[in-house]
């Protein structure tokens, strides 16, 4: 409502979306600063929330379905291979690719994503076979500083044990709005985000009070998970129970980002349009 009555503002000296984000960014500090006042002077049920630790450029990221990819082999040669091929379709990969210049990004995915040979490379891009080795170079010292540095413990392989244990274990405190249980779960640098937000939180406690505001409303809001995967990652659509009758409704997509036997990031879209694509219904019924 902002943007439509203030609409005239825009001079078109940037671009549409990002006079938007930085509307949204101002209303968020808004409502923070308006929930530091006295408590006599808040209404009830009002809430105060942490600082974005960042609020960086909006990364237009989308989640993808594993059923659409071509999927891991059964039998890898190895973990390591395994694990370069799970680490190369991450949320967290992808969306540190986007930082990257247009050529570099090709480099990148050609070279370390395909494992097409530098030679090749070359002949598709164009390019001598010496400058795409210095473009790769740069192109993953560039991607080493955007990925999250408490990302750097390898996730336990999809379908493992460890991974089933976690997933069942965060499953059952989200759908009991748990949020103590949910921190217990956390890497201390967790990093939550909420595309195509650009509000970035991080750290176990500043998420905890993000879930407990916005996603629980203090307890007053009860979820169902329903369990897919997304960019080789646990996911779950998310559903909304409606108190007064038996329906859920959705509530946008969850996908964790997993370390060791923890949860180094929790991803939200908040877009309902996505679970389409994980062939996931608008409601459930009870």
């Amino acid at each position: 409502m902002a943007a439509w009555r203030g609409f005239e503002k825009f001079e078109g000296r940037a671009p549409l979306r990002a006079w938007l984000y930085r509307m949204a960014a101002s209303r968020l500090n808004a409502w923070r600063e308006a929930g530091r006042g006295s408590v006599g002077q808040r209404p009830a049920g009002a809430f105060t929330l942490p600082a974005p630790i960042r609020l960086g450029e909006p990364l237009w990221l989308e989640p993808y379905p594993d059923a659409l990819l071509d999927g891991l082999p059964e039998e890898a040669p190895g973990p390591e291979p395994r694990y370069e091929m799970t680490e190369s379709i991450s949320l967290a990969f992808v969306a540190a690719l986007q930082h990257l210049p247009p050529t570099l990004r090709a480099t990148l995915v050609l070279r370390d994503v395909i494992g097409f040979p530098a030679a090749e490379v070359a002949d598709i891009l164009d390019r001598s076979e010496s400058t795409v080795t210095s473009d790769l170079r740069q192109a993953r010292t560039t991607l080493t500083v955007h990925l999250r540095t408490s990302e750097s413990e390898r996730p336990p392989l999809p379908g493992s044990p460890c991974e089933r244990d976690l997933v069942a274990r965060f499953v059952a405190a989200f759908e009991r709005g748990d949020i103590e249980g949910i921190a217990t779960l956390l890497t201390d640098g967790v990093w939550l985000t909420t595309p195509p937000l650009p509000f970035e939180y991080q750290g176990r406690a500043a998420a905890a009070r993000v879930l407990s505001a916005i996603v629980f409303r203090g307890g007053t809001r009860e979820f169902r998970l329903v369990a897919t995967r997304a960019n080789a990652q646990p996911a779950f659509g998310c559903y909304l129970k409606d108190l007064q009758a038996p329906i859920a409704r959705a509530s946008g997509l969850i996908v964790l980002t997993l370390a060791g036997d923890r949860i180094s990031g929790l991803t939200r879209f908040v877009d309902n349009n996505v679970l389409l694509h994980f062939g996931l219904p608008p409601t459930l019924y009870e």
